[in-house]
């Protein structure tokens, strides 16, 4: 039986996890008397391929050396996609690629070009890499020069940061993420821009590097509807999520911090919980409104073809837009001088649809499991949360994920699975084929509303 891409996508990604289950079950992976139960494994091995952050088990503390580098190596593969990286590896090695190959790629990356499939590869992993490199650099000589830190623990800890920023993995090799570091401006800037760099998405990056080079050569910068797309959105959830933030929290969590210091929290917290999952405010005493808005930040999530997940930024905007067409009685739905292509649109509503159909339905059996981690207070806010954290893949938690049941773990680890697929492709995986229909019945109206 021949798979058909999306299923390619998701079996990669299964792959992935049971092998990195695999090592973290390893006695040189543990570092706690007794090692670390297999529940605990495979939420470690999904949360790092699903490059989502949230935790049960201390990473500096609880895993080794060794069990730290498998957890790297899974959210590298895992931000880069599994199958973008063994076709970089396949190309690196000769082998030509088949149409099939191409078209997986294409599914995995979300890309309308099918051609041109080397070239594409090439430019992702290079761009990683330089990306990578650059911000391990910069928190080196930042932390070199703050830090008291053995020279190998500065050069550890800022390689895995850098990689686990630009996956927008969540993971870090402090107990308390990055609160320590809450008032430095430079570290603070440098994880914000790989944060950023990661979830806006090779395609979008690619064209911002052509408009570089345009303006250098005194032409206009021309940018692609995505591009276009996610820039505005980006910068409208990120500062308009920090404004609610800075607002909402100036009397609670911000209490007491210099204006710089609540300004620069509410910013970071803003991008973060777009689908990186760090953290340099305490999420735990946040108000229910600012839980709500930040849910809101990490259902949106990142962008196509980027390391984040989430319904992405593309998404969001077509069925906003949508939403305005439908007021206006209107057929098509119009963006920036462009017409979306009714494909498009169906697509996008049925991704809105499917995402929130299953974090209301996960949420509901996550707080019926976890009555007691939840307490009687604000139950299915801080449900909704935990779940809606799990399938933007963000990472960021009040505090209940090192504490659930065999239960809850389950649920977080397939809601981190779809929401890094995404409930599209899932479904598109399990759909055994696709049903063409050449007959309609009579129409009817109904009423709605």
């Amino acid at each position: 039986m021949r798979l058909k891409p999306p299923q390619v996508v998701a079996l990669s990604f299964l792959t992935a996890i049971a092998v990195g289950t695999l090592l973290l079950s390893l006695p040189a992976a543990s570092a706690v008397d007794g090692g670390v139960g297999l529940i605990d494994r495979i939420f470690t091995a999904t949360s790092a391929t699903c490059v989502t952050g949230l935790i049960v088990r201390d990473t500096p503390g609880d895993w080794s050396p060794f069990g730290q580098a498998v957890i790297f190596i899974l959210f590298q593969a895992g931000g880069l996609g599994i199958m973008t990286l063994s076709t970089f590896f396949a190309v690196l090695l000769g082998r030509k690629l088949t149409l099939k190959d191409n078209l997986v790629i294409h599914s995995a990356l979300d890309h309308d070009r099918v051609y041109g499939t080397k070239g594409l590869i090439k430019y992702i992993v290079g761009l990683t890499i330089i990306a990578e490199l650059a911000g391990a650099a910069l928190l080196f000589l930042r932390w070199d020069c703050t830090q008291s830190w053995p020279l190998h623990e500065k050069i550890t800890r800022s390689v895995f940061h850098a990689v686990s920023a630009f996956c927008n993995a969540g993971f870090s090799l402090f107990s308390d993420s990055f609160t320590g570091f809450g008032s430095d401006i430079y570290i603070n800037l440098i994880m914000i821009f790989l944060i950023f760099l990661g979830g806006a998405g090779f395609i979008v990056i690619l064209d911002l590097l052509k408009g570089v080079f345009s303006i250098r050569e005194y032409k206009r910068p021309r940018f692609g509807l995505q591009s276009k797309i996610v820039l505005i959105v980006s910068a409208v959830l990120i500062i308009g999520g920090a404004l609610a933030i800075l607002g909402l929290e100036n009397g609670n969590a911000l209490a007491g911090m210099p204006v710089r210091d609540k300004v620069m929290g509410s910013v970071f917290q803003s991008v973060t919980a777009r689908t990186a999952g760090f953290n340099t405010l305490p999420i735990s005493r946040f108000a229910p409104p600012t839980l709500m808005v930040l849910a809101l930040l990490m259902f949106i999530g990142a962008s196509p073809g980027s390391t984040g997940g989430g319904i992405k930024t593309c998404t969001f905007a077509i069925v906003a837009a949508t939403a305005v067409t439908m007021g206006k009685n209107r057929d098509k739905v119009f963006m920036f001088g462009k017409t979306v292509p009714r494909s498009i649109v169906r697509r996008a509503l049925l991704i809105f649809i499917l995402a929130l159909a299953w974090i209301f339905l996960a949420a509901v059996l996550f707080a019926a499991v976890e009555k007691g981690n939840l307490g009687s207070e604000n139950i299915m806010i801080r449900s909704f949360f935990e779940v809606t954290s799990a399938f933007g893949t963000v990472g960021l938690t009040t505090g209940i994920t090192p504490h659930l049941s065999t239960i809850g773990k389950i649920i977080i680890i397939i809601t981190m699975f779809v929401g890094r697929i995404g409930p599209l492709t899932l479904a598109l995986a399990i759909a055994l084929k696709e049903e063409k229909l050449d007959y309609a019945y009579p129409e009817e109206k109904v009423m709605v509303g």
